[in-house]
């Protein structure tokens, strides 16, 4: 699937897979890492919450630019 327009607070932000992510209510689950976007389902992999289904239309994830060194991305080893 292609990327997913999705209003984030009062701006348009472009969500795809690949894309980071926080989630503005759970910092514990730290940095997640966009695996699809269908329709206003986002499955983000979470680094301390493992694979989560968001639900678009009630959570707004709040895009990273810049995500750190790949040994601390979701899905990467030591």
């Amino acid at each position: 699937m292609g990327p997913k327009d999705i209003w984030v607070g009062y701006e348009m932000t472009l969500l795809a897979p690949g894309t980071f992510v926080r989630h503005p209510d759970k910092p514990e689950w730290g940095l997640g890492q966009v695996q699809s976007v269908i329709g206003e389902r986002i499955t983000v992999n979470f680094e301390n919450a493992g694979k989560l289904l968001i639900d678009g239309r009630v959570v707004s994830l709040e895009p990273v630019a810049d995500p750190g060194p790949p040994d601390f991305r979701p899905g990467t080893r030591n």
